[in-house]
């Protein structure tokens, strides 16, 4: 297909269909080479029309916005049923380990049902709220300034507990996943108490839907180089979870 324009137009539609696009699916089904397609993603680009990743692209309605927690909670439940599970086998007796903010973080926080001590350090105050009954979990709630749409608590107070902490594992949630940008959430604040986690864990476990790969947040948390570990569900892109692995991180699916 030698025009332009309709290569464009076709392409968009695709994009609008499927929310995001792939360079060797389009050559195939537009009859020309991958050069040609990077070349017109690159011009789209540049339009503002779309975001360019490893071997794909994605709509610019891909930054997300902040939804309060109470919408989130009704989205992709089974999903993050099953994360959480898969999450609960990787604990270990004595474990120290850092809860984020999050639905999928509080799904996992209800999965656990642990006989062996643990120590658990949060922000989420519904992971606290989780968790306080169990006799053998003791609780760390950070404090800080209460963020209403993740009931949690963000600011320099909480940051500065983390900074003199370390831990075994982080379980931390994301707004996105995207293999140029890296792993983002969609509020400042949250943001940097997520870095400071980071700093303070030895193990970083991110869980998240499929819906967040090939998306922006708003926010940058970190790269891919600082992460060991994501679980999510098996409708994530198959080729993004290729490039994943390739980076040397594990990946489940659940």
């Amino acid at each position: 297909m030698g025009n332009i324009a309709k290569r464009h137009k076709l392409i968009l539609e695709h994009l609008k269909q499927d929310g995001y696009v792939k360079v060797q699916e389009l050559s195939e089904k537009l009859g020309v080479s991958e050069v040609t397609i990077r070349k017109d993603l690159k011009q789209l680009e540049s339009k503002k029309m779309l975001y360019r990743s490893h071997g794909s692209a994605s709509t610019l309605s891909s930054i997300i916005s902040d939804k309060h927690i109470d919408v989130k909670e009704k989205m992709f439940t089974e999903e993050k049923t099953r994360i959480a599970k898969a999450a609960n086998k990787l604990l270990e007796p004595n474990d120290k380990i850092i809860i984020a903010s999050g639905t999928t973080l509080f799904s996992f926080a209800n999965e656990i049902n642990t006989t062996d001590n643990l120590t658990v350090i949060t922000s989420s105050v519904k992971v606290s709220l989780a968790l306080c009954y169990n006799p053998n979990i003791e609780i760390i709630q950070l404090g800080g300034i209460m963020r209403k749409n993740s009931v949690s608590v963000i600011g320099h107070y909480a940051e500065n507990i983390l900074e003199s902490l370390s831990c075994n594992k982080l379980f931390l949630g994301v707004d996105g996943i995207d293999l140029d940008y890296g792993l983002t959430t969609s509020n400042m604040s949250e943001a940097r108490i997520n870095q400071q986690m980071i700093d303070a864990a030895q193990e970083i476990i991110i869980l998240t839907d499929s819906s967040k790969f090939g998306k922006r947040g708003f926010c940058k948390i970190c790269d891919f180089h600082k992460i060991h570990h994501i679980i999510t569900d098996s409708n994530a892109p198959a080729h993004l979870i290729d490039m994943i692995r390739e980076k040397e991180i594990e990946v489940t699916l659940v």
